[in-house]
């Protein structure tokens, strides 16, 4: 049964958060994801079980809960509380977004690839959802940020051009899977050719590989397998080609692991930031991070996975840039705060550092924020502090609009907090 969802004054609310269990998670004790959940939500981690991601926000996929201390069976879904009480969002954020928050936070805990995958346009998702809404949950899009906690590997957009005359000349197995008249097309491309000769050669190869059949990729993979392995015998292998052996043993015989060699191999170090836009190819490769993006979980995959794969839609939704991503490295808000702000309005993440026994006053902003406290323990301070509230790893709070806090560290520890918020430069618009 749900609760009232009326509230007459602007406060922090606690929030009990969902947990998604795909198997490319890390599993038990050795995924952040599994201690941040069992500490939020107050269960036991279960050994052997993976903890994939923590979900921090209203999608219908993995809703937060307000923690009311009601009788059990009472619950207030936080989705529930800001449609009833859209003031808590702000006015702008109301007018632009509707009775929603328009960001969804996350960690996640990543010990296997995730597939191939791209988040379609608001045009594209809306399609999607109108035709296939078993499959596509939303229509909305997807834009993407993720801020590595340790050391992050992904697969993000298309290399070079010049990387991929390399691919083409150097890994035999591709260049029969393509055909040489593909291949040619890419070769015989200049520098001075418009972006257009480059985006259709590269769509027109990549569309090929993917639509491959599984018994042609299937051969293909063995020879570029029994290959790689000669070939270790005798030389150091480059990071994509080891890669590539990773992804064999995790996915075997999947035309995904052969596609790698059309994506940038990126790694962030803790801190460092990756953002992606809709229609970008991508997939995590392995380690953890936060992770923040529109409301919505509209994911076309078409490798390393054994999900539903919808290979012509993605093929025909990218852009087909190519070159590395842009790196966020987090800008100075404060001595306590860095603030990491993507191209987009629905979204930016604070990573707050507060010293042991050290305090923070959070101005009020105009639009709703969620906060993680990801390490050590301290003191929510509401309002002009006079009310406040214990907090420690693994506590979860939604902030209205307008609503200032404090936030206290403990004599012996550092508290490490993550914030999701609406983008401050959509304020200033």
């Amino acid at each position: 049964m749900e609760a009232d969802a009326a509230v007459e004054v602007k406060r922090p609310f606690r929030l009990r958060c969902s947990v998604q269990n795909y198997d490319w998670g890390m599993i038990g004790e050795e995924s952040t994801v599994g201690r941040l959940f069992a500490r939020n939500s107050e269960q036991m981690i279960e050994a052997g079980k993976p903890y994939a991601e923590l979900w921090m926000g209203t999608h219908e996929s993995g809703p937060s809960f307000v923690d009311l201390g009601l009788a059990e069976g009472e619950r207030l879904a936080l989705k529930s509380l800001v449609e009833e009480n859209p003031s808590l969002l702000g006015e702008k954020v109301v007018k632009r977004w509707g009775k929603d928050l328009p960001f969804l936070f996350k960690v996640l805990s990543v010990a296997k690839a995730l597939s191939i995958q791209a988040h379609p346009d608001k045009e594209l998702a809306k399609l999607l959802h109108k035709t296939q809404p078993k499959i596509y949950k939303d229509a909305n899009h997807k834009p993407e940020m993720a801020i590595a906690l340790s050391e992050f590997k992904a697969l993000c957009g298309f290399v070079s051009l010049k990387e991929l005359k390399d691919v083409l000349t150097h890994v035999p197995e591709i260049l029969e899977l393509v055909g040489t008249e593909n291949a040619s097309k890419v070769m015989n491309i200049q520098e001075l050719d418009g972006n257009e000769v480059v985006k259709d050669s590269l769509q027109s190869i990549f569309t090929t590989l993917m639509t491959a059949s599984k018994e042609v990729i299937s051969e293909a993979l063995n020879e570029l397998s029994c290959r790689l392995g000669m070939d270790k015998k005798v030389r150091v292998l480059t990071e994509k080609e080891e890669l590539v052996l990773v992804l064999e043993k995790q996915y075997p015989g999947d035309v995904g692991i052969i596609s790698a060699f059309f994506f940038n191999y990126v790694k962030l170090n803790p801190g460092e930031a990756l953002y992606i836009d809709a229609n970008e190819p991508h997939a995590y490769v392995s380690g953890e991070c936060i992770e923040c993006m529109a409301t919505s979980d509209n994911v076309v995959r078409a490798g390393l996975t054994p999900k539903y794969r919808d290979v012509q839609t993605l093929c025909s939704m990218l852009t087909y840039k190519q070159g590395l991503p842009e790196i966020l490295r987090g800008d100075s808000v404060n001595s306590y705060i860095k603030r990491y702000a993507p191209p987009f309005d629905e979204f930016e993440v604070d990573f707050c550092l507060i010293p042991p026994g050290e305090f923070i006053v959070l101005a009020e902003i105009s639009g709703p924020s969620i906060w993680l406290i990801i390490s050590g323990d301290g003191v929510l301070g509401m309002g002009n502090g006079a009310t406040t509230e214990d907090v420690s790893e693994g506590n979860v709070f939604f902030v209205p609009a307008q609503c200032e806090i404090s936030f206290s560290a403990g004599a012996t520890r550092s508290l490490q907090l993550y914030r999701a918020g609406v983008n401050s430069r959509f304020f200033f618009n």
